[in-house]
């Protein structure tokens, strides 16, 4: 299991299998299941019907814990994809076709209504700015999370929530981010201009999915995120509004944070845990719009239904506090007050393209294994 393998192959009938055994005899569940085997990917859904079962296949080694806790791959550091998170996926994928899944992070219209108020006696940053800053982040107050498409007590939801708050730290300068050539949209800022509510998202960014001409066999061939933005303004009385277009600086912020996604994955394990995350909520969202699972006539009780088996339930994530920062350079105030995260898993499972090259089916027969391990490379 720890040598890496550029397809490693689970199997959802065996696992589930498997899982079922160790509940059963009464013991607790092994890690390499936590781990699903160690994949950090999954790239190919392979159908086999005359087995009755669906094969997800990608990337996969050994894990071992980093410093943080996490449990990450051995050679490439990133972190693993994890069962619960595959079990809130596949089980909030039919949810997903409706709302999507999404996290954000508002001030409420209370706290706006007190900023208007307040920015509305302040004509400039002032001769103490330190005290400025605590009026706005006072004026502002505790900022709502909410949560969508997936239970709020689930990791896959703090994922989301933590990504997004650690890259607004990034974006307002509370952090320095740890690669090189990403700075802070802070530090890019000339200050020239009004009071600004710069609001950044990230959502996946996912080339049409391959398919084979039986539809047994499909590929994610590359799993992007990206960083988006718009302007947010205050108007007079005090509600927040969208303007539907982003300031040059916070466009360029965020093409920034793009091009460094990869990298910055690598150092602070979040980004890399989000991607996994989307990874799993797009192979999810194939799985349910397709019928995978009737087309293969492989039930999946166990993995679908919340009941049967439960994942681990954390605190949910509630209020975040306001943070601001200004330019010394400049005269004015910038606060970042909303952003999140978008996962329209429905809408990437829904783009798909012929597989011209007719490569799909050949790796299909050769992933296919009449062995009863629920995993191989």
């Amino acid at each position: 299991m720890n040598q890496a393998s550029p397809l490693r192959k689970v199997s959802l009938k065996r696992l589930q299998a498997a899982i079922q055994k160790r509940l059963n005899d009464g013991a607790p569940l092994t890690q390499d299941i936590f781990c699903l085997a160690g994949l950090q990917e999954i790239r190919y859904v392979f159908l086999y019907p005359e087995q009755n079962d669906i094969v997800l296949a990608g990337f996969g080694e050994g894990w071992r814990s980093d410093e943080l806790g996490n449990l990450v791959g051995v050679t490439t550091g990133r972190p693993v994809l994890m069962l619960d998170d595959l079990l809130v996926a596949l089980r909030s994928a039919d949810a997903a076709g409706k709302t999507g899944i999404s996290c954000s992070i508002d001030p409420t219209q209370e706290g706006l209504n007190r900023l208007s108020q307040f920015l509305s006696q302040q004509t400039t940053i002032g001769p103490n700015p330190n005290a400025t800053i605590s009026g706005i982040e006072e004026s502002l107050g505790p900022q709502t999370v909410t949560i969508q498409g997936v239970p709020a007590t689930s990791h896959f939801a703090q994922v989301l929530v933590a990504a997004d708050y650690r890259m607004k730290r990034l974006a307002m300068n509370f952090e320095a981010a740890p690669v090189r050539g990403l700075g802070s949209y802070l530090a890019m800022n000339s200050g020239r201009g009004g009071s600004m509510m710069p609001r950044w998202w990230l959502e996946p960014d996912v080339d049409p999915l391959v398919k084979s001409p039986d539809g047994l066999a499909w590929e994610l061939k590359a799993m992007r995120v990206k960083a988006m933005t718009e302007d947010d303004f205050l108007a007079a009385n005090g509600q927040r509004q969208q303007s539907g277009k982003a300031s040059a600086n916070a466009q360029r912020w965020a093409n920034n944070m793009t091009k460094h996604y990869e990298e910055l994955s690598t150092r602070l394990p979040i980004f890399a845990e989000l991607k996994n995350v989307m990874n799993l909520a797009v192979i999810s969202a194939l799985i349910a719009r397709e019928n995978l699972a009737d087309r293969a006539d492989c039930p999946l009780p166990m993995l679908m239904d919340a009941a049967a088996l439960r994942v681990a339930e954390l605190d949910a994530p509630r209020q975040v506090p306001s943070q601001a920062s200004f330019i010394k350079k400049g005269s004015n105030w910038i606060i970042s007050a909303s952003g999140g995260v978008l996962i329209n898993s429905w809408a990437m499972a829904a783009r798909s393209q012929a597989d011209a090259d007719n490569t799909l089916a050949p790796k299909r027969a050769q992933a296919a294994s009449d062995s009863d391990r629920w995993w191989w490379n």
